[in-house]
């Protein structure tokens, strides 16, 4: 499974974004893909993910309103929206694939490599 993300950048504080994922290898119908943060010094941690099967969407509650988590099943990809960004939104965004929920917490069996959003003030 390979996993390719683009669309990070350097914006201004209210910008928009758009972080794109392409996934190779296998179909993920049974699972979720979405997008994990990590920032300077702090852990990684969950930002949204999307049903492949039926479409619902999760999102954290520090981007939720802002961002908007979307899929192509037929280009195996998906899509996060941020809109209204923050200096903290800055972060390396990972894409991963074969979501789930595991209590509180949501994790991934796959990753991509990160790509950088940094937001100005």
């Amino acid at each position: 499974v390979q996993l390719q993300a683009s669309g990070g950048g350097l914006v201004q504080a209210g910008d928009s974004l758009r972080l794109s994922c392409a996934a190779s290898g296998r179909t993920f119908s049974s699972y979720a893909m979405g997008w994990f943060r990590q920032a300077p010094g702090k852990e990684r941690e969950f930002v949204a993910a999307i049903n492949w099967m039926n479409g619902s969407t999760y999102y954290a509650a520090s981007v939720k309103g802002r961002s908007t988590c979307s899929r192509d099943n037929n280009k195996n990809a998906v899509y996060l929206q941020m809109n209204s960004l923050k200096p903290e939104d800055t972060a390396v965004y990972y894409c991963a694939a074969n979501m789930y929920a595991d209590g509180t917490k949501w994790r991934a069996d796959y990753w991509g490599q990160g790509t950088q959003v940094t937001v100005s003030s």
